[in-house]
């Protein structure tokens, strides 16, 4: 059987992205190798050392960057989180200077807001009742 262990996004910038996902967001640092003229930088959930990994991709390559763009443009998330309270998670991240552009919103069973993530994504929170 297949695992997933490790899920990617790209950003404009390594060190950026590393301070806004450990410092704000709170996840936790794994792995930060140098990789050529970059770094090999995953995060997992600080509850969750052995989960999926989510790899900070460097946007370098031409295609990167335009499907990038063009997700922003559209308003469209490049990926998911799950949290146990959105409201509280919303005002946590709210409190801490993250733009959202989509404040928590019911959609049947399930709750979610859509943010910033300052490195050139739209990142969806979703609470699942």
């Amino acid at each position: 059987m297949l695992n997933i262990i490790i899920t990617s996004i790209f950003v404009e910038d390594q060190d950026k992205a590393l301070k806004f996902y450990t410092e704000t967001l709170g996840f936790m640092k794994k792995h930060d190798v140098p990789s050529g003229a970059h770094r090999w930088i995953t995060l997992v959930s600080s509850d969750k050392e052995e989960a999926t990994e989510l790899l900070l991709e460097p946007n370098v390559h031409p295609a990167a960057k335009e499907y990038q763009q063009k997700l922003m443009d559209d308003g469209i998330p490049v990926t998911m989180f799950g949290v146990a309270d959105i409201q509280k998670e919303y005002s946590r991240l709210v409190e801490k200077g993250v733009r959202f552009t989509m404040e928590p919103t019911k959609m049947g069973d399930i709750q979610i807001a859509v943010f910033d993530d300052t490195c050139g994504n739209l990142i969806q929170i979703i609470q699942q009742d």
